[in-house]
């Protein structure tokens, strides 16, 4: 049973609802109940990229009369888009039926983590490299990808890319954005994942250390659906090959603005 699921059906409901008032959309309408779901995380847990975790994560996304269940304190050891996918599939889960994706049971399997390869299924573009979850968001329109952190709210999805490289030589980081700080003249952001070496939790590091930032606001969940083509080839290519900034860009639909 989700820990947060009493908590999440309030929130979520008054959240989901203001998304269409007069028909405008607010620029960030699930952000904060993105936020709610992190923090009823528990802490630590170790990180591991491990095949022990993806077991892990297997056990704790599951499939009952239908529908997606989520129990993350079985996620453990972890690592981050495991730790940013079970969030995602946690509002999903808590999310009124009224606001939510048709989730019957071949799109509850679809969204189950499995064996998927990377750009294969919906787990397979999330836990890609390079824009995997930014291409999700694009592919099914469940929201808008942008690269200018001064545009960044606390609770967007973040790729962080460690160094210059997108695609098979890349050092990159799936998280929550939280915010950006300046202390003692050092531009800082913090963020939420699973982190080395201790798993689930809160980081904060400065700007200088990170080479490019690709957001990912969830604007539209209730658009998500099994993927067609099941499997995206530029993101498969990935796990073998470099990708431009240019390339990344067309293939995530990204935009210099957040807009609905």
């Amino acid at each position: 049973m989700s820990r947060i699921t009493p908590f999440l059906l309030t929130l979520v409901s008054l959240l989901a609802p203001a998304a269409r008032v007069c028909g405008q959309v607010p620029d960030a309408p699930y952000n904060t109940a993105i936020l709610g779901i992190e923090r009823s995380m528990t802490p630590g847990g170790m990180y591991s990229a491990s095949e022990a975790a993806n077991t892990a994560l297997r056990e704790a996304v599951t499939i009952r009369d239908g529908r997606i269940r989520v129990d993350a304190a079985k996620a453990r050891p972890s690592y981050c888009s495991e730790a940013t996918y079970l969030v995602f599939l946690k509002l999903l889960e808590a999310m009124p039926e009224a606001d939510k994706a048709p989730l019957d049971e071949r799109l509850a399997k679809a969204l189950r983590p499995g064996n998927q390869p990377d750009g294969v299924g919906i787990w397979g573009r999330w836990n890609a490299n390079g824009p995997g979850t930014a291409v999700l968001f694009h592919e099914q329109k469940l929201g808008t990808n942008f690269t200018d952190p001064r545009m960044a709210r606390p609770g967007d999805f973040l790729k962080i890319f460690w160094n210059e490289n997108i695609g098979a030589s890349e050092h990159g980081h799936s998280v929550i954005y939280l915010g950006r700080t300046n202390t003692a003249g050092v531009d800082s952001i913090s963020f939420w994942s699973s982190n080395q070496p201790n798993g689930y939790g809160e980081r904060t590091v400065p700007v200088s250390r990170i080479k490019r930032f690709l957001f990912s606001r969830l604007l539209h969940p209730e658009r998500l659906h099994l993927p067609d083509p099941w499997k995206n080839d530029y993101l498969s290519s990935l796990v073998s090959r470099s990708s431009t900034p240019g390339e990344m860009n067309r293939e995530a639909g990204i935009s210099t603005t957040p807009r609905p």
